[in-house]
């Protein structure tokens, strides 16, 4: 008999069985809630009152009836050639350069007559020493060319010669002149803020409160005082609380003595 093949329908034909996978379902995972922090109260530190102020810069005063600036000079050009070069650089450091140097050009034509690469190689152990030659060669021709080889008196004109801001020229008339002007720098930037005596978000800020609450009779010699305790006492990493002249005065509360 012939062979009878038939078709089957596609509904019919074989096919390979599909694995069907049955996921457990998952437990819900129920949030744990974190803590909240608690929210810490900023202090409020009061304002200096007159008398605390009175009494503090009556205790520097007693402790150090003459302070003196620690940067080494001449007259008020040496003066004002060391603070343009003391931008970030220490006394220490400036004093080391300028011993050499102040004796042989102690006016700004004899700067001028050294010239820029000699003045270059006394101050090369200074930060940015190439720079600061350069200011100090054109503040020398300047104060020849528009201030008759004298220093001005005015903070305008100082900050007008080339390297000289704000804080150079405080310095100047302060301790050239005897004007009654705040020199603003790190220490007493950090002294002003840390102690709340003069609080600021910038070095001007604090310059203007230090001189509306400084009484008139401590002004001369007021940024000495405030800069020598930053410098010695307030220091930045480990203030020296334990022997501070003004410890109980100060607000900072973080202070190690009562």
């Amino acid at each position: 008999m012939p062979k009878i093949t038939r078709k089957l329908p596609a509904s019919v034909k074989s096919s390979p069985a599909k694995k069907v996978v049955v996921k457990a379902a998952k437990a819900p995972v129920k949030k744990i809630a974190k803590p909240k922090a608690a929210k810490l109260k900023p202090i409020k530190l009061k304002p200096w009152t007159k008398a605390q102020v009175h009494e503090a810069f009556s205790r520097f005063r007693k402790a150090n009836p003459e302070p003196k600036g620690e940067l080494e000079h001449l007259n008020p050009f040496t003066l004002l050639v060391a603070v343009v070069l003391s931008a970030q650089a220490t006394d220490a450091g400036v004093n080391k350069a300028t011993r050499a140097l102040f004796p042989i050009a102690d006016t700004p034509q004899k700067m001028i007559d050294l010239g820029e690469e000699t003045v270059r190689e006394y101050i090369k152990t200074i930060g940015l020493y190439r720079t600061k030659a350069k200011n100090v060669i054109a503040l020398s021709e300047k104060l020849i060319r528009d201030f008759g080889g004298v220093v001005p008196r005015t903070r305008a004109e100082i900050e007008s010669l080339p390297g000289a801001g704000r804080k150079t020229a405080n310095v100047v008339l302060n301790m050239a002149f005897g004007e009654h002007t705040m020199a603003v720098d790190t220490h007493v930037f950090r002294v002003g803020n840390r102690t709340n005596l003069a609080p600021g978000r910038n070095v001007l800020d604090v310059e203007l409160e230090l001189e509306r609450v400084i009484p008139d009779e401590f002004m001369l010699h007021a940024h000495h005082w405030l800069i020598l305790h930053g410098r010695y006492t307030c220091l930045a990493r480990k203030p020296r609380c334990e022997v501070c002249l003004i410890n109980d005065l100060c607000q900072w509360p973080e202070k190690t003595v009562a």
